[in-house]
């Protein structure tokens, strides 16, 4: 307790860097600038709701689920062989994983529309085994795969940290009482690496549905997602309020989200699912 003092340069990061930042959008997105000064409204949170808006969010909540049911499909048997690696081959591994996230950002996706391109590498090796070009660029599918490529790293690390901390005797156990490969998958490993599959969604799930680079470059900007229009609000029609006021939505649909998921993952964390 004498050492709470330590904590306050952390708080006091919160509260300038955190709080305040989101308090000044809030504000931005439910207060109108009057003759007589400033008046709450709620017209900019009442337009987000209008269809076409709603038709952006939800294209946007759909392509983050795929990308995220992908990302959980690839990466858990990439965590689960990465768990049961020797010490050295796991670090080598895990350094496959990660160096390419040392890589910019947009210089990784840059690198996809190369590859995905009508005269890119891809279609050009189809062409040399004699197989139809690939046209996906500037398509959903492309969107997807970018989502895919750049956040599937973010699902193994979790879950390989959860599964590398697994008590072995556990599994040993199971195989002594003649349980097969799948009952001890279903029985105790899944249910044990719940914590890192519910932190690797969240941490899938909330940049796909906010991204805006991936889908202006692989999109094309035919596929307007959530983060294109806030994007588009500060950036070119100067309508911050609007641009505010989207945020704020999604800002309590993701804390919607992560409230579900963090009661879920203390209801079934650990146990047996079936």
């Amino acid at each position: 307790m004498k050492r709470n003092w330590l904590a306050y340069p952390y708080i006091l990061w919160i509260l300038v860097f955190v709080l305040f930042p989101m308090v000044l959008v809030l504000g931005y997105g439910v207060v109108v600038k009057t003759d007589t000064g400033f008046a709450l409204t709620l017209q900019h949170l009442q337009r987000v709701f209008e269809p076409i808006y709603l038709k952006v969010i939800w294209r946007s909540i759909v392509l983050a689920f795929i990308s995220t049911v992908i990302c959980l499909f690839l990466g858990y048997p990439v965590a689960m062989i990465l768990a049961n690696q020797n010490f050295k081959q796991r670090n080598v591994f895990l350094a496959l994983i990660v160096i390419p996230m040392w890589m910019n950002f947009l210089a990784r996706t840059y690198a996809w529309m190369s590859l995905l391109e009508r005269n890119g590498l891809i279609n050009q090796f189809l062409n040399f085994l004699g197989l139809p070009n690939l046209n996906i660029l500037y398509t959903d599918y492309a969107v997807v795969l970018g989502m895919v490529y750049n956040f599937l790293p973010f699902m193994i690390l979790p879950i390989y940290a959860v599964l590398s901390k697994t008590d072995r005797s556990l599994i040993e156990a199971a195989e002594d009482l003649g349980a097969t490969p799948s009952v001890i998958f279903r029985r105790i490993t899944f249910p044990l690496s719940l914590p890192g599959v519910f932190a690797g969604i969240i941490m899938v799930f909330l940049p796909a549905v906010t991204t805006f680079a991936i889908s202006r470059l692989l999109g094309g900007g035919h596929y307007m997602l959530i983060g294109n229009l806030i994007e588009q609000q500060f950036l070119t029609t100067q309508d911050w309020s609007f641009g505010a006021a989207l945020s704020t939505v999604l800002l309590i649909g993701i804390l919607l989200i992560m409230k579900v998921l963090g009661r879920y993952e203390r209801d079934s964390g650990g146990g047996v699912l079936w």
